[in-house]
């Protein structure tokens, strides 16, 4: 398939390069043609990688891939365009969280959610809300954490979560451990995780870890 992986960052650059890997064309976007990051991935990543604009790479996207900062989505699917967002699969990564003062802040928080907040924006797309929970490299590695542990989505459109859950099967997450939260709202409890997340990560020194779910049959 043709992916747009919008954002140079590294969780874009790692799901850009996963997707390469796995026999996709992609498209890394950004706010300009020039992007030095941008270009040097495409460079490296080899045959069917390349790089553009925002709305260059969603109109080259079949599915497309939020991966920048959730406070600067909307403003970067914005200049993706509207017009290459509808209909399709719009996979958000993101996460509204920013250092302010030294501590970690998130925005929005309890009443909405970055999730929302596109789908609001962009009525056409197909959002779904996935792979925020964890650390980019296990995002397309999960077996860089050991166990049963899951990973979430969450969305108003069923054939889009079913797209979503697939791609996550080629990234190496067994059906069973992708988790459907129900519509798009959820991603309010699935952004607010991070904060915790943050906590661990510099309680362990890394972010190779995840949640994993233990329930009563």
């Amino acid at each position: 398939m043709r992916y747009a992986v919008l954002g140079t960052g590294e969780v874009g650059r790692t799901l850009g390069g996963r997707l390469v890997e796995l026999g996709h064309e992609v498209r890394l976007g950004s706010r300009t043609r020039e992007n030095p990051a941008a270009l040097e991935w495409a460079a490296a990543a080899g045959a069917g990688a390349g790089a553009g604009t925002f709305a260059e790479a969603a109109a080259f996207g079949e599915v497309v891939v939020n991966a920048v900062g959730g406070r600067v989505a909307l403003a970067a699917l914005e200049a993706a365009g509207a017009e290459n967002l509808d209909g399709k699969v719009l996979v958000d990564v993101s996460n509204p969280l920013a250092f302010e003062e030294g501590e970690l802040r998130l925005s929005p928080v309890g009443s909405d959610s970055v999730g929302e907040q596109i789908q609001r924006a962009f009525p056409h797309a197909r959002v779904v809300k996935s792979l925020n929970t964890v650390n980019c490299r296990v995002m397309v590695d999960p077996a860089r954490v050991p166990g049963e542990h899951a990973v979430f989505v969450c969305g108003e459109d069923e054939g889009a979560k079913e797209q979503v859950t697939a791609l996550l099967g080629e990234f190496g997450w067994p059906r069973e451990r992708v988790l459907d939260l129900g519509g798009i709202q959820a991603a309010r409890a699935v952004e607010m995780w991070l904060p915790l997340w943050v906590g661990l990560m510099r309680k362990f020194g890394h972010g190779d870890f995840n949640l994993e779910l233990r329930r009563a049959r």
